[in-house]
């Protein structure tokens, strides 16, 4: 017999059995989600308790109290919206260019085995090489502006996009292409039919890949050109020392992309939901 207060625990339930395993299991994320937020509280109790005792310089480290003060100061006349909504709108657009662009080098190579050859040590090169050394070619090339902060986020994400998603078009077992050469397929319906499909939850990796690596990109990109967002801020703060300034910078470009991962992750489970019930 379930207690009652457990009941809403178990909703969906088909046996007893079944109950039971809901409850540890939705108890268990309880506990998990709980945690979660004690040791949030426990950080910035701590270092709120730090910089009031003297542990740390509120000068150097700033404290939590003050970085809510700095952010209601800065709501109140709009300026931080502003800069939030830059930065994510470069971040949103150089995350989608350069992980649609990715995906669509990656299928190109996969249809070209004399191509695949042929760029993948060009595509090895680029991936080691580091890309904020691009950030001048891009500054004279496109100008210092948005163009050029989106194509550091692009030139960030697109390269590993096609590594991780062309060696997924490789790894399709052969069998599948074996099976579809049987029924007659070209290459181009194997492409379509059983290919790309089969490497759907690789790319989903690819976006939660994506989504760090975008706001890396758009960061650097703003700490070379920008006048405004959230890597201005960063800097400018270290420029006039003002600590809080760049920690409230941080914690808002981490929620933000935090949330990006939240909106990809609902994705992935809405998509992969549809493959399963699809099997």
């Amino acid at each position: 017999m379930i207690p009652r207060w457990s009941r809403w625990l178990a909703r969906g339930a088909q046996s007893p059995i079944h109950a039971n395993y809901l409850i540890q299991l939705r108890l268990r994320d309880f506990w998990v989600i709980i945690s979660r937020i004690a040791l949030l509280i426990l950080i910035l109790g701590g270092w709120e308790w730090a910089t009031r005792s003297g542990w740390l310089d509120p000068f150097l480290f700033g404290s939590p109290s003050k970085i809510v003060d700095l952010f209601w100061q800065m709501t109140s006349t709009g300026g931080l919206f502003r800069d939030i909504g830059i930065t994510t709108f470069e971040t949103i657009g150089g995350f989608i260019l350069g992980t649609a662009s990715g995906v669509a080098l990656a299928s190109l190579i996969w249809a070209s085995p004399f191509l695949s050859r042929v760029l993948d040590p060009y595509l090895v090169v680029l991936n080691s090489m580091p890309k904020v050394a691009l950030g001048p070619l891009f500054i004279v090339t496109i100008g210092a502006g948005y163009g050029s902060i989106i194509a550091m986020a692009i030139a960030i994400t697109i390269i590993i996009t096609t590594l991780v998603i062309h060696t997924a078009f490789q790894n399709v077992s052969p069998d599948y292409h074996r099976l579809a050469r049987s029924f007659g397929a070209s290459r181009r319906q194997l492409f379509t039919t059983i290919i790309f499909p089969a490497c759907i939850p690789d790319m989903i990796a690819a976006l939660k890949v994506n989504v760090g690596l975008a706001w890396v990109g758009v960061i650097v990109g703003e700490f070379l050109v920008a006048k405004e967002g959230l890597g201005y801020l960063i800097i400018y703060g270290f420029q006039v020392f003002n600590l809080n300034l760049v920690m409230l910078s941080l914690l808002i470009i981490a929620l933000c992309a935090t949330l990006m991962y939240i909106i990809v992750n609902a994705l992935e489970k809405r998509l992969l939901r549809h493959r399963q019930l699809e099997n």
